[in-house]
């Protein structure tokens, strides 16, 4: 194997690339049809989409990688009994690498959706399949192999937003600094390409984007797709994160057709949190991400269909009799005979006056492996004092000079978790400052050099930061419901149960027959992780009574 990998990869190499017994292949053989392939034919082309697994049964299969100038590199052969996909297959998502020929091959192909039912029908074989497709997809993120190719400045507010959005979908891609590399600079003359179209990608399917919105990238990569507006969903469910993914694994275990939406990629808040160390069953922790990733794959493994990001702008009147109609930004139109409202909550921004111009590049909503890399060996600011705020000075901490964590009140006692408090305290780089606020951020041309500090006292004072980062709570994501029928408290979180109507009402069910609500939107919900999972598990059980119940009433 050409591509590097660390150890930890490359010690599971057995499990990424594992070789089907001839038993395991009979198992497949029902499933799929038989193909052929000449010597130097493609099996699968970068771009190509619409399939599923492929097992070699004879020959050789080499797995390429595309190069800018054309050249290929190897990153994996496979013999008999190997078998071609990652996780972009159990959908039929475009193939983000080349598998050509060796020589003549025989293959046995399964569609998309045999390659669900096969993952489901045979548990053994379907966990040693989902586990290569798993660790397929950490090596390209890892190697940087595959994938949409980002051409700008590395530090660009343009590239960082694109790459943001790449990274917390778990989706591959390659970067080339239009500054300093001189393969992206020959390929932005060659293509006549001015800075002020930068930056540019390109997709595997051969186009190329121009300062391309996550929207038009998402597309490109075959993330979105369209919606059929004559199809009724049994299920939509309006963002996910933990609470929304919950609903969509359980929807699709129960065999419900189910569509889920988000705005901006999966995992919400949480999937932003650098470590979770209070989730039942991770002793050790686990990342924000790395949950919510895990619970993506597995709702797509049950059939669910993922639209991410397909912005749901209203919910439409109610209408006797008839589905629940969502209009998405897009001008598409969405119908389901029942509605999950999981949209969460949206982070408070600082309150002051030029803050948008620091936005992307120096201020920063979550704490990733690409704000580590932009921050490392530089003092930081951390405003917030909550579980998220602690989580991510934590992991921060590692990568920089100094975290100095802002926090409004006395301390941290009253906001976060005793584990995290007794962490922050023992780690050498970390300054707490209690009764203590962001006055003003000072810098020019987007570009942060100084962040005065006000404290209980109305005394100020500037500190050299170049970054901040803001965990300073959320508020409900809820305006996409005005006028839809669905009650809000005051504060714009949706009520359900008795709050919102009838004493027989579910109490996850709004004041909309049909329509519920879960996790962070809801009114009085725990904002906690397994909290909202909770709210997962439970509505797909109400809803999957509401639909039995509508099955077996008799037709007027």
């Amino acid at each position: 194997m050409e591509a590097s990998t660390d150890s930890a990869i490359e010690n599971r190499r057995d499990q990424m690339f594992p070789t089907l017994t001839p038993a395991d292949i009979e198992r497949i053989r029902p499933l799929g049809r038989l193909e052929r392939f000449e010597p130097g034919r493609p099996l699968r082309s970068v771009g190509q989409s619409g399939h599923g697994l492929a097992v070699v049964l004879s020959g050789e299969v080499e797995i390429l990688q595309r190069g800018l100038a054309g050249d290929e590199r190897l990153i994996e052969t496979y013999a008999p009994g190997g078998f071609l996909g990652e996780l972009a297959q159990l959908t039929g998502r475009p193939y983000l690498l080349d598998a050509i020929a060796k020589g003549p091959v025989e293959a046995l192909v399964l569609t998309p959706e045999a390659l669900r039912t096969l993952l489901i029908a045979e548990a053994d074989l379907g966990e040693r399949i989902m586990r290569a497709f798993i660790l397929r997809r950490v090596l390209l993120l890892e190697t940087h192999a595959g994938g949409p190719i980002i051409v700008g400045p590395a530090s660009g507010a343009e590239v960082l937003r694109l790459e943001t959005f790449l990274s917390r979908n778990g989706h591959p891609w390659q970067m080339l600094d239009a500054n300093s590399d001189p393969d992206a600079q020959a390929l932005l003359e060659r293509l006549n390409i001015e800075p002020g179209e930068w930056p540019i990608v390109l997709c595997p399917n051969g186009s190329i984007l121009r300062r391309p919105t996550v929207e038009q990238l998402a597309r490109c990569l075959g993330l979105v797709r369209a919606l059929d507006p004559d199809r009724v969903y049994d299920v939509v469910i309006v963002g996910a994160g933990p609470a929304g993914l919950a609903a969509a694994v359980y929807a699709g275990s129960e065999g419900l057709s189910t569509l889920a939406l988000d705005t901006n990629a999966f995992g919400g808040q949480a999937g932003a949190s650098a470590r979770i160390e209070n989730y039942l069953g991770f002793p050790t922790g686990i990342s924000g991400l790395a949950l919510t990733a895990r619970a993506y794959n597995q709702a797509q493994k049950f059939g669910v269909e993922m639209a991410i990001p397909d912005e749901v702008r209203s919910l439409g009147p109610a209408v006797a009799g008839q589905p629940h109609v969502l209009v998405l930004a897009s001008g598409e139109t969405v119908s389901a005979r029942a509605v999950v409202i999981a949209s969460g909550v949206d982070y408070r921004r600082l309150g002051v006056s030029n803050l948008g111009e620091f936005e992307t590049t120096s201020v920063h909503y979550w704490a990733s492996p690409i704000e580590a890399r932009l921050c490392s060996g530089a003092d930081v600011a951390l405003v917030g004092g909550g579980n998220s705020a602690g989580q991510a000075a934590v992991y921060l901490a590692a990568h920089v000079r100094s975290v100095c964590v802002l926090v409004r009140g006395l301390g941290l006692q009253a906001s976060m978790s005793r584990y995290l408090i007794d962490r922050l305290g023992a780690i050498p780089n970390v300054e707490i400052l209690p009764q203590t606020e962001v006055a003003a951020l000072e810098g020019r041309d987007g570009v942060l050099e100084r962040v005065r500090l006000r404290s209980a006292d109305g005394r100020q004072t500037c500190r050299a930061f170049r970054h901040v980062f803001c965990f300073i709570g959320a508020d409900p994501k809820s305006g996409w419901l005005d006028g839809s029928g669905v009650a809000l408290d005051a504060k714009g979180f949706v009520l359900t149960g008795r709050n919102a109507g009838p004493a027989e009402r579910h109490a996850l069910e709004t004041s909309r027959a049909g329509v519920y609500a879960i996790g962070d939107v809801r009114a009085g919900s725990t904002k906690r992780v397994s909290a909202a999972v909770g709210d997962g598990a439970q509505v797909i059980a109400a809803i999957h009574a509401q639909l039995g119940a509508l099955a077996a009433a008799p037709a007027t």
